[in-house]
């Protein structure tokens, strides 16, 4: 199979168009290093182009007609835009599905404490990370308290210029030779990937009522460390001054870890993006950009941004729940036209492309591809006709007929396009949400851009193939 690069067809006008999406695209990833932020980026942008929250619909009993604009968000991590198509909704939907988490440390429940004049905060990993990447890099905070009176504390620490950065510490060379004869999983212990948040203590002069080793006191409406934890007693305090929270505050908390700084252009040419989160805000940002491009369709037209896809699609925000499905009756109660039998027909009809990234190939990594059946920076959009892992196992696998339809699409609309597994049989695999969606029986492929460094704190990607994916998510929006 002839493989194209994309750089080779683009005209100067299309060049500066790939140059535009693309600037976009990193101040999108700029603005969402997390779930929270990307849904409200994405809600930004929707409400930008027309589209109206549900509720408010509800609220007013208005009715749903073609060509109207909605979204529905769930917990603040997962949303749902559909334009409506002429056809009925029981006719299906074509739909856009990303995820909008991604590998990243998370802060525990009960984090603060200090050790040897150094404070720390106790931390989680989230999701298929290689935990010694994270490593002796400038890091960020961000995320939210909730305080008991459900008053919250947005918490953004790490990415302006004048900003403090935070770190995990690695341990020196010289002192590593027995670190280094450890396996790559067994290199750095979990529970020390603490992270270094201060090392000042406080001054004289604060006033002290011991209340027993490992207990807090309370001096004037201050909330304090006990006696020999000067360094943890100044975060309290800057805690206190800054965001009006407490320590007991964490236990309602959801903070992240995540790289500080900004999306990059990558190489000499400029021809790539170097940024964090890129698996799998890469597609949902580019599917969402397709759907708020879409004039009106014979088909209503979906896009789909969930949570938790990095561990196992699970929990309320996660493509297992039934926000989705509870959502789409909703919209067709406002249309008029619910019933159960036509929800499921909805479902069953419908077509969708999981929006995911897949691996590209890297030579320096050559024996753990299949150089055939591989994804290539700069040769457009993958599909992946199967995920899962070993025999295809925990995976999706689209039908023949489907993939057919959507070469003839691709083709019409001059999408470059290449297909992929992830990696060499036997050598790992992955799964994504497309198996969750096929579950009702609509025809679902795997179809996205590829990364190379997947889940590392910094990813790449090509500028061409975020040009290229989005040609062809509105193509599918079109023309399924």
């Amino acid at each position: 199979m002839e493989r194209k690069n994309a750089w080779n067809y683009y005209s100067e006008e299309e060049r500066r168009r790939v140059e535009d999406i693309c600037h976009a695209y990193c101040h999108f990833l700029d603005c969402s290093k997390t779930e929270r932020e990307c849904a409200a980026a994405a809600i930004k942008l929707a409400r930008a182009q027309g589209y109206r929250d549900l509720k408010t619909i509800q609220e007013a009993k208005e009715t749903l007609k073609p060509g109207d604009r909605v979204y529905a968000c769930h917990m603040d991590k997962a949303v749902v835009l559909f334009q409506i198509g002429a056809e009925p909704l029981e006719k299906g939907m074509n739909i856009l599905g990303a995820h909008i988490d991604s590998p990243r440390i998370d802060v525990k429940q009960v984090p603060l404490y200090e050790s040897h004049g150094n404070a720390y905060l106790d931390t989680h990993y989230y999701g298929g990370v290689k935990k010694y990447q994270w490593m002796a890099l400038p890091l960020a905070i961000h995320g939210v308290v909730v305080r008991k009176d459900g008053t919250k504390a947005e918490i953004k620490i790490g990415e302006r210029e004048k900003d403090p950065v935070f770190v995990i510490t690695d341990l020196l060379p010289h002192l590593g030779k027995e670190q280094n004869e450890k396996k790559v999983k067994e290199f750095i212990d979990a529970e020390k990937m603490d992270l270094l948040i201060g090392n000042l203590p406080a001054g004289k002069g604060i006033e002290k009522k011991a209340l027993g080793k490992k207990h807090l006191e309370i001096v004037d409406g201050e909330e304090t460390a006990e006696e020999n934890e000067l360094v943890k007693r100044t975060i309290l305090r800057f805690l206190r001054e800054e965001y009006h929270i407490r320590e007991e505050d964490f236990i309602s908390a959801e903070l992240e870890i995540v790289p500080a700084g900004k999306a990059r252009d990558c190489g000499f040419d400029r021809s790539m993006i170097l940024a964090y989160g890129q698996d799998d805000r890469s597609c949902a940002f580019t599917s969402l950009l397709a759907l708020l491009e879409q004039k009106m369709a014979k088909r209503t037209s979906c896009c789909l941004l969930v949570d938790k896809e990095e561990i196992g699609s699970t929990g309320a925000t996660g493509m297992r729940s039934h926000f989705f499905e509870n959502t789409l009756a909703e919209i067709m109660e406002l249309g008029g036209d619910y019933s159960e039998l036509k929800l499921r027909r909805c479902l069953s009809n419908s077509k969708m492309l999981s929006s995911d990234v897949s691996a590209a190939y890297d030579p320096m990594f050559e024996e753990y591809f299949e150089k055939k059946n591989s994804a290539y920076l700069a040769n457009g959009l993958v599909f992946n006709k199967y995920s899962g892992s070993g025999g295809k196992s925990g995976g999706n696998d689209a039908n023949p007929e489907f993939i057919a339809d959507l070469r003839r699409i691709m083709e019409k609309y001059q999408v470059v396009m290449q297909t992929a597994e992830l990696g060499a049989v036997d050598r790992g695999g992955g799964g994504t949400i497309a198996y969750l969606m096929a579950d009702y029986g609509m025809d679902v492929i795997d179809c996205g851009i590829p990364v190379l460094s997947m889940h590392a704190p910094w990813e790449v990607s090509s500028k061409a193939d975020i040009y290229e994916s989005l040609k062809g998510y509105l193509a599918f929006l079109k023309e399924a």
